[in-house]
């Protein structure tokens, strides 16, 4: 019996058809240099955007350090008053050093003294017991004349990366997504939309919870080691922010990872019950790695939800196998 050409199956018609047209390796080369390209560019203009609303970003970033809570007040400086106004701080340590008075000082006033026959304006120590707002938050400072350049580029750099990750998703996609047939397709494109939702959840959860946390316990341990915390350099703690959020992005694409490679058959659910003793130490290597601080307690404070990602993917990989299993029965007749 003779075939009905209508009845042949077309390239890409069939769900296990795909890879698209047949390309030479030049071909191929072509396509990967579009693709850095547009990904550059994505990138570039990430950075643009960041540098324009530099100021913006500043005043997001530093949202944490003022909001955190557990900053004890800083006792080392003396507030120099005029009137009831506070004009600045000096520091305690370096005050008793000038002045050569072994007694604290609690606050220094601008008073009027006559000396002779001239009237002066003098700085001498408040007798009247004044109690202050005593600053909490460690002040961010530039301390060489191209700092404000640095944290800017510093910003553009890594906001240009944040902004652009969805971007850069899609174009690797696209490149890679002619080479795979339909079913593996799908699973792409829903793991290029899981990914950028979790991505994008890690660093909220970073920016929201974890920061906080982690400024206050590195203000502890420096103080607990002996040395002051109340300034910092703007540009190593913008350094750390983008870090610290950069890497809580990355590492809540782990269930991507491993829901991607349950997919394609390269793991099942039983290996992630067996490997779980050895993804609790991978996941404190990974948040001792992303954490900008050294202290502990927060990385197991990362630690602990890049473990909890695992458990939910190593739930969601027995389901699929529960499903499948459960689909595949035969039915009585």
């Amino acid at each position: 019996m003779e075939k009905n050409p209508k009845d042949e199956v077309r390239p890409g018609e069939n769900d296990e058809s795909g890879g698209g047209p047949v390309k030479s390796f030049l071909d191929h080369l072509e396509d990967l240099r579009w693709m850095l390209v547009k990904s550059v560019i994505a990138v570039v203009l990430g950075m643009f955007v960041c540098m324009i609303a530099g100021n913006k970003l500043v005043q997001f970033l530093t949202w944490p350090l003022e909001h955190a809570r557990g900053f004890r007040p800083i006792t080392t400086e003396v507030p120099v008053l005029l009137g009831t106004n506070i004009l600045g701080r000096l520091s305690a340590p370096a005050l008793a050093t000038a002045t050569g008075n072994t007694n604290p000082i609690a606050t220094l006033r601008f008073a009027p003294v006559l000396i002779g026959t001239n009237l002066i304006l003098a700085v001498q120590p408040d007798t009247n017991v004044i109690q202050f707002a005593a600053r909490t938050v460690p002040i961010l400072k530039n301390y060489t004349p191209l700092g404000g350049f640095m944290v800017a580029l510093k910003l553009a750099i890594y906001g240009g990366l944040i902004l652009s990750f969805p971007f850069l998703f899609y174009f690797i996609g696209s490149f890679v997504l002619p080479a795979l047939k339909v079913k593996e397709k799908k699973i792409l494109y829903r793991a290029v939309a899981f990914g950028t939702v979790l991505f994008f959840l890690g660093v909220a959860f970073c920016y929201f919870v974890l920061a906080g946390v982690a400024l206050v316990a590195t203000v502890e341990f420096s103080q607990w080691l002996g040395f002051g915390a109340d300034e910092w350099r703007a540009e190593e703690y913008i350094s750390f922010m983008c870090q610290f959020m950069l890497g809580m992005g990355l590492g809540f694409e782990l269930p991507v990872v491993i829901l991607t490679l349950v997919k394609i058959g390269l793991i099942s659910y039983k290996g992630l019950n067996k490997f779980r003793r050895y993804a609790i130490v991978a996941n404190l290597v990974i948040a001792a790695v992303v954490t900008p601080s050294a202290d502990p307690f927060t990385m197991f404070l990362m630690a602990i939800p890049l473990q909890l990602l695992y458990e939910l993917s190593a739930l969601v990989a027995w389901y699929w196998h529960w499903r499948d299993s459960k689909s595949s029965k035969p039915v009585d007749v």
